[in-house]
Formats: structure tokens, C-alpha cells, sequence
């Protein structure tokens, strides 16, 4: 079943086909470095974290690019009021960023340009967009000239005057229209500029996004995504500039999911309104399935409210599928595969080959992520039926020996599509021990090619692998060896007919 999603351009849902398949080239706008991030900014890039998976998961190769916007009025304020650089604000928040995205499972982008990196080639844009009067200057600033654009109002589906009697425009009365938009700002005292054409200065908040995309991915991307927030201005500014400038259609598909907003508030969360949740916070108290799995129960182009119930229910189930992961381990701990399919065993095939075809074909329909985890559930219910009745010896159930293969492949499975959503199905690995992992693999000569970055339970995922490849070369001490290691950490690994498992000890 091909792929369709809702292209906020065009208005209407439209089977998925890249420029240059299987090449997938997608930008997701980051964040403003003028704060930490909140859980409605963890809505937004857990979404598209999926949209990513799925997209590797049925075979495409994706180039993911994710700016962070580390120039801008409030970040200038921001680092004035507490006398700090710059640079060390945005460091701070970077880090904190992608410690956060890590514990979320978030895959890393290939990319995190900052805008403060790419001013040469937002100065290179504006002056071709000058060459082909597109914009104009006005006391060192450049101004974007919408009526230039003939398609300006595409995205959003508003001419130009609806757009201006609906937004808040500043007046400056040196402005050809109301509507032209800053591509280039004069040096204003004490803040930090760049050298131009048109003199010191520093990049209007759209040009950047243009400038990094077309640098790392080309002047034509696959997907362009962000919250519905940006629409307008940023995305339609983006738009204007970038198919000015290269004469060409700048994105195929542009996907945008709707606002998480507070219990019992209209507002869509934001820094600004301080009705937020940190995702620190929210981490401090649920786990990171638990989070993901709430963030994904609504459609992604659905409002959502965050409550605490409703989360904390969404912890439960995560805990419901890994019981599920669990049962089956147990089971194939304890019982050797008899090559025979009993009735039993054959009906959770069955139905494990149902859940993936239905998985996949909610996930085909505009990433509907509702319908997929309502699979996976329905998945877990069966092996859970299965596994129980084995341990309390059901005749329904079948004889033991004959379900192992069948309950592996539904493990495996569940396991597999779980991980699409981007949930590990296992509990979180406590700090101290992440660090322990990381001397480990300094340490360890046979670990010395496993990459160590991201969240520390794919690291140990890396590490039983390497173990895994060891014993099939029969080198049984370096595997026992890194089995050992991983012990004194607390961390223990079980051998099962056709993998490992690692767990965590209670301390």
C-alpha cells in the first residue's frame, strides 16, 4: 500500500512520491535557543521522529536536516539581561536540546546548522533575490517585496490582503507594502551584527531557514515540517524567498501538526504565555514511552491537551506492552522449540501477521499513529493470552514447546513496530550507569568501534550486538568477558534461542 499524507500546500492528501526516490530529503524547523524546550515542542519532533522511521522503515533513505535558531530578538534580550554570550546561551540550550531528544528516543538529525554558521549564504540569497527585484534596501535594511510574488499566500490559502487584514504588522512607513518582511536587519547598538553589502547587520528570522536547508539539502526538498504555528509567517516568508531566488518549486510536501495546549487553557502552549511543561520536567515524572506514547495517541494534525491523567495512562500502557516483551522472554527462557505449530501457536502467527499488515497500513494513511498503537495493544493482548495460558498449563493454550517459535516471531514483531514509533519497550537506564557505559567502551578493546552516542539503551543494544558477532566467530571469552563487564555495571544479559536480552538489576 503506497504512502499518502496531508500536504498542507495543496489542501488535500496525496500519495507520497519523492523528487529522486528512494532519496527523501526533509527539514524539520528547530527551536528558538532563547529558553529550554517545552512538551509542545516534544509533540512536534516526536512526530516527525516517526515520520522518519516509517519512512527508513519502508525503505526510503532520509537526509534530515534540523536548524537551530540562535540569533534573534528575544535571545539578544535574553543574554543581555543575564550578561552572558551568545555563544554560551546557545550552547547551553543546545545541549540540554539534544539530551532531552536523546532521552525521548528522538533520533538525532544528520544535520543541526545554526543560523549564526550560514550568514554567508543568507547574504548570497538576499543578493540574488536584489539582482532579480524580489527585494530592496532601505538604511541598511533589505525587505522582501511580496508583490514581486504573484504565489505569495499559497500555503496559508489567503491573498495577499486577507493575509494583512488578519496579522500584526508593524508599520514602518518606509516599507513599499505592509506585508514585505525583513530579510536583512541594520546593526542596531549593542547587539551583534555581520558584515554586507549593505552594511553591519544580522539576518531576518525566514531567510535562515532557506539559507541552511538549500546548503544541506539542495534547492528542492521532499518534506518541510513544523508546527501549525509557522504557517504563517515563517513557512509562507520561506516559501516566497526560496522559489524567488531559485526559480524553482522549493518543497513538495509540507506537513505541519497541530498545538499541545494546557488543561482548561485555549492557548497553544508557548514560552512566552509561561503555560508550559519543561521536558525535563515531564521526563522527571513519566517515563520516555510513556510520553512518546502519549504524544502520539491523537493525530498529529489534531489539538491536544497535556493532562496528567492522560499521560500517566499512557505510562501504563507503555508498561503494558513491555509486560507483553517480558512474558514472551520468560517464556522462551524456559522452553526449547519443538519444530511442531499447534493450533494455538498457528493462530498468533496468524495474528502477528495481521497486527504488521494493519500497522503498517495505519501508518500508509497520513501517519495515523492512533491506529498503529492500537495494533501494537491488540499484538500484546495475544501474546499475553498465550504465554499466561502456557504458564498455567490451559489446554487452549497448546503444549509449550510448540508456541516458542510462533511467541518469538509475535516478540520480535511487536518489538519491531513498536520501535517505528520510536518506543524502546524497556525500562530507562539510570545516569550512573549511562556513564559507566561510556568508560566501558574506552576501555574494552572489542566495544572500540561501537558508536556510543544517543540514548544509553541503544547503546546496550550495540553492545550485545558486538558480543552477538563475537560468539558467532566463537570467540567465546571476549563475549563472556563483555557479559562480565556489563555485570559489574549492574547490567545483566540473558541468552535466549536466537538473541540476548540486557536488563538492568534493581540497585
Amino acid at each position: 500500500m503506497p504512502l499518502y499524507v496531508t500536504n498542507t500546500l495543496t489542501r488535500r492528501k496525496e500519495r507520497f512520491e519523492p523528487w529522486e526516490p528512494p532519496e527523501v530529503r526533509m527539514y524539520v524547523c528547530g527551536v528558538n535557543l532563547h529558553g529550554p524546550a517545552h512538551v509542545g515542542h516534544a509533540r512536534s519532533y516526536v512526530f516527525f521522529d516517526v515520520v522518519r522511521r516509517h519512512l527508513e522503515w519502508s525503505g526510503y533513505r532520509v537526509r534530515h536536516v534540523q536548524n537551530f535558531t540562535d540569533i534573534e530578538d528575544k535571545i539578544i534580550a535574553r543574554a543581555q539581561r543575564e550578561g552572558r554570550t551568545l555563544e554560551d546561551l546557545a550552547r547551553e540550550y543546545i545541549e540540554r536540546f539534544l539530551r532531552e531528544m536523546d532521552a525521548l528516543n528522538v533520533l538525532r538529525a544528520h544535520h543541526y546548522p545554526r543560523a549564526t554558521e550560514a550568514i554567508p549564504e543568507m547574504v548570497r540569497i538576499v543578493e540574488g533575490l536584489l539582482a532579480k527585484g524580489h527585494a530592496y534596501v532601505v538604511d541598511g535594511d533589505v525587505y522582501f517585496r511580496v508583490t514581486s510574488d504573484p504565489d505569495y499566500g499559497k500555503l496559508s490559502g489567503r491573498s495577499l490582503e486577507e493575509l494583512q487584514a488578519g496579522a500584526r504588522v508593524e508599520v514602518d512607513p518606509r516599507k513599499e507594502h505592509p506585508m514585505d518582511f525583513a530579510l536583512w536587519k541594520a546593526a542596531k547598538p549593542g547587539e551583534p551584527s555581520w558584515p554586507s553589502p549593505w552594511g553591519p547587520g544580522r539576518p531576518g528570522w525566514h531567510i535562515e531557514c532557506s539559507a541552511m536547508s538549500m546548503a544541506y539539502l539542495g534547492p528542492r526538498l521532499d518534506v518541510h515540517g513544523g508546527g501549525e504555528d509557522v504557517i504563517f509567517p515563517h513557512h509562507e516568508n520561506e516559501i516566497a524567498q526560496s522559489e524567488c531566488f531559485t526559480g524553482q518549486p522549493f518543497v513538495k510536501y509540507w506537513l505541519h501538526n497541530a498545538h499541545l495546549r494546557m488543561e482548561g487553557q485555549a492557548e497553544r502552549m508557548t514560552r512566552s504565555l509561561g503555560n508550559v511543561v519543561w521536558i525535563a520536567d515531564a521526563l522527571a515524572r513519566y517515563r520516555p514511552d510513556g510520553i512518546r506514547l502519549f504524544l502520539l495517541s491523537s493525530h498529529y494534525r489534531t489539538p491536544m491537551t497535556w493532562r496528567d491523567d492522560a499521560v500517566a495512562g499512557a505510562d501504563r500502557a507503555a508498561s503494558h506492552l513491555r509486560a507483553a516483551v517480558e512474558a514472551a522472554e520468560t517464556l522462551l527462557r524456559r522452553t526449547a522449540p519443538s519444530g511442531r505449530a499447534s493450533g494455538p501457536a498457528l493462530q498468533l502467527r496468524e495474528k502477528t501477521a495481521r497486527v504488521r499488515a494493519a500497522f503498517r497500513s495505519a501508518l500508509d494513511d497520513d501517519f495515523d499513529t492512533p491506529g498503529a498503537i492500537a495494533h501494537l495493544h491488540t499484538l500484546a493482548a495475544e501474546v499475553n493470552r498465550l504465554a499466561d495460558g502456557i504458564a498455567k498449563q490451559l489446554p487452549e493454550a497448546g503444549r509449550p514447546e510448540d508456541a516458542v517459535e510462533a511467541v518469538a516471531e509475535a516478540r520480535d514483531t511487536l518489538r519491531e513496530l513498536a520501535g517505528v514509533l520510536g518506543l524502546r519497550l524497556a525500562e530507562p537506564v539510570p545516569a550512573s550507569v549511562a556513564q559507566a557505559l561510556r568508560r566501558l567502551l574506552e576501555e574494552e578493546t572489542a566495544l572500540r568501534d561501537v558508536d556510543g552516542q544517543g540514548p544509553p539503551e541503544a547503546v546496550l543494544d550495540r553492545i550485545l550486538e558486538a558480543r552477538q558477532r563475537a560468539r558467532e566467530r566463537r570467540d567465546f571469552a571476549t563475549a563472556d568477558r563483555i557479559r562480565s563487564r556489563l555485570a559489574e555495571l549492574g547490567v545483566s544479559v540473558e541468552d535466549y534461542p536466537g538473541g540476548s536480552r540486557w536488563r538492568v538489576r534493581d540497585s
